[in-house]
């Protein structure tokens, strides 16, 4: 029975993966390691930003830009604030969910604030969001989904995870908790390969928490 939910930030409440890899594909080109769209979503999509850039700094064979993460928040947060748009469907399934919730991020706080204000959902979740940032690992450890669960007094057990990312999937499982993998983005298959129950539309969240 699930008791309770966390939510994922990037690309389960809010629209932001296509504006956000975009803009960190370009970066990492300008910086020396040619990235495409394609590469950033499929192999750094759901990542913190400090495992980004440890990953990019071991592809490249030296050291990234310093200001590379200043530079993307701020690049990324100007088009947020004029085009982010909630992900399809999720406002209404939140009107349908009667559980206790919070959201749990890869991003940090400072992005959030942003990201969720500009999608109308920041009033939903005031008060109970978690980021990477206040844990020693990104997913996919488990840390993260813990922190938030001890925060918000949820049994692990009886924790649903909603994730759009493999690294999220594995990192939901890896807690302990049952792991919904919205295949907007990332292949059903590749998602239920990681843990994940796979699902398409935001219509039928509500209805896979209750079963």
């Amino acid at each position: 029975m699930t008791a309770a939910v966390i939510f994922d930030c990037d690309g389960v409440l809010v629209d932001t993966e296509a504006i956000a890899n975009r803009v960190l594909a370009d970066l990492l080109t300008e910086a020396g390691l040619p990235t495409t769209f394609e590469d950033s979503m499929r192999d750094l999509r759901g990542r913190s930003m400090a495992s980004i850039v440890e990953i990019a700094t071991t592809r490249l064979g030296s050291p990234l830009p310093a200001d590379l993460p200043e530079r993307y928040y701020a690049e990324v947060k100007d088009v947020f604030r004029r085009e982010l748009q909630p992900v399809p469907g999720v406002v209404a399934a939140l009107d349908r969910i009667d559980l206790p919730s919070c959201v749990a991020s890869s991003g940090p706080h400072h992005k959030m604030a942003v990201t969720l204000r500009s999608a109308g959902l920041w009033e939903r979740f005031e008060g109970r969001i978690f980021s990477a940032s206040e844990v020693p690992r990104g997913k996919p450890a488990p840390d993260l989904f813990l922190h938030a669960a001890q925060r918000m007094s949820f049994e692990p057990a009886t924790t649903a995870v909603v994730e759009d990312s493999v690294f999220g999937v594995e990192a939901a499982r890896a807690a302990g908790m049952r792991a919904l993998a919205f295949a907007r983005h990332t292949d059903a298959g590749v998602l239920a390969a990681a843990g994940g129950e796979p699902f398409h539309d935001m219509a039928d969240l509500p209805g896979l928490l209750a079963a």
